[in-house]
């Protein structure tokens, strides 16, 4: 195992570009998530915020339980768990993205923090979990499943019904619905309209989720939204690369989206099952390409597992879920030829969309749900507790080297 690795303090909260693939030996000063499912990772200043749905975490020695519910954070540095920081958070946590001030932005399917209002979507501050007097969103009828932030803007998708269905532009200080932005997801694939991953560079908003319309225009799945105005509009990109579905029992099937680091272009991964076409996949996308059939850059398959989330830096583009194989366009719940064994884990390099020998391993279980790349490597977030071959219950993270 590595020694202890010391962090500088981190002062930006956005991933940044990488321009090499982050070791595959896991740092050893993580604490451990000792029950459920992390869904959700940030970075405020130094300090990481895990979002699920758990109860209890400990530190690295193991020798310190704390209870948490749903929510905690702890120092990047030092893997340090902040003992002031521990919200009651009613139900689980999907979405989480800094905030000013030492706060942070929390997503998911609560019906509170502390006992108290607002459902779905909360701001807490980082120094004693207590909710930011004065943001006050309007969140109603379903859960908010991603976030993303630009500035003065706050970004919420999932499948609520208001202040808006499944898509809202907030005010980042107040909570207040924007009115300029009234892209609209529709005609949903499933039960519901939903929004299940957001990613956000300078003028581009990228969506996915059970939609097949954006403002009545035809967006099968995955759509773009040009934000770089005062009015938001639906940008001039379509695929049809998702419109089949996978089988009945998965008639939307996109889940992670994340754009570059110099916004170019975009990776989508996708669940779906052993059916041919954009099932169990990753796929690059051009972000200017223009036109009515945009096809992918590359495509790369499991050959039947399920992908969940995606982490694009510029030196990989890194994948996760509870995959066995990647380079398996032959493969139907087996090894077909050129398949190489990526067990939870994997990266793909960004321009040929093939397998990088990156390879640390991961239980796979039901996957991994979450992702955050910064300035000193590679955070992961699960429901296992095997890490690059070593014990990292639900939370590691892969430094660079």
């Amino acid at each position: 195992m590595l020694a202890r690795v010391a962090l500088a303090a981190f002062l930006a909260s956005a991933p940044v570009a990488h321009t090499r693939v982050v070791a595959a030996n896991p740092v050893d000063n993580t604490p451990h998530v000792l029950d459920g499912i992390v869904n959700a990772i940030t970075v405020v200043g130094r300090t990481v915020v895990v979002g699920g749905s758990f109860s209890e975490v400990s530190d690295a020695s193991r020798r310190t339980v704390h209870a948490r519910a749903n929510l905690f954070a702890y120092d990047l540095n030092t893997g340090r768990i902040l003992p002031g920081f521990a919200p009651n958070v009613g139900g689980t946590v999907h979405a989480l993205e800094p905030g000013d001030g030492g706060t942070v932005y929390v997503g998911g399917d609560f019906w509170g923090v502390n006992h108290r209002a607002p459902r779905a979507l909360a701001q807490l501050r980082l120094t004693d979990g207590a909710t930011v007097a004065g943001f006050a969103p309007r969140i109603g009828g379903g859960m908010v499943a991603t976030l993303a932030r630009q500035g003065s803007r706050l970004y919420a998708g999932g499948d609520f019904v208001s202040p808006r269905t499944a898509l809202a532009r907030l005010d980042a200080a107040t909570g207040a619905l924007d009115p300029t932005f009234t892209v609209t997801p529709g005609k949903s694939l499933s039960s519901r309209v939903k929004v299940y991953a957001m990613a956000l560079s300078r003028d581009r908003l990228a969506v996915d989720g059970s939609f097949t319309t954006l403002d009545g225009k035809p967006r099968p799945q995955v759509g773009l939204i040009d934000v770089s105005g005062h009015t938001a509009k639906v940008a001039p990109w379509r695929t049809d690369a998702y419109a089949r579905k996978c089988d009945e029992a998965f008639p939307s099937y996109v889940r992670g989206i994340d754009f570059s680091p110099d916004g170019r272009y975009f990776a989508v991964v996708t669940t779906g099952g052993t059916k041919s076409g954009m099932c169990d996949t990753t796929a690059r996308f051009e972000t200017y390409a223009k036109g009515s059939a945009v096809k992918p850059t590359w495509v790369n398959h499991t050959g039947g597992d399920s992908l969940y989330s995606v982490a694009v830096t510029g030196a990989a583009v890194y994948v996760g879920g509870h995959q066995r194989w990647l380079d398996n366009p032959k493969g139907r719940d087996s090894a077909g030829p050129g398949a190489v064994a990526r067990p939870g884990i994997g990266a793909i390099h960004p321009r040929t969309g093939k397998a990088l020998s990156w390879n640390p391993g991961r239980e796979r279980g039901i996957g991994v749900k979450a992702f955050y790349t910064h300035s000193r490597g590679l955070l992961v977030g699960s429901d296992t507790t095997r890490l690059g071959r070593e014990y990292h219950a639900r939370i590691g993270m892969f430094p660079l080297p």
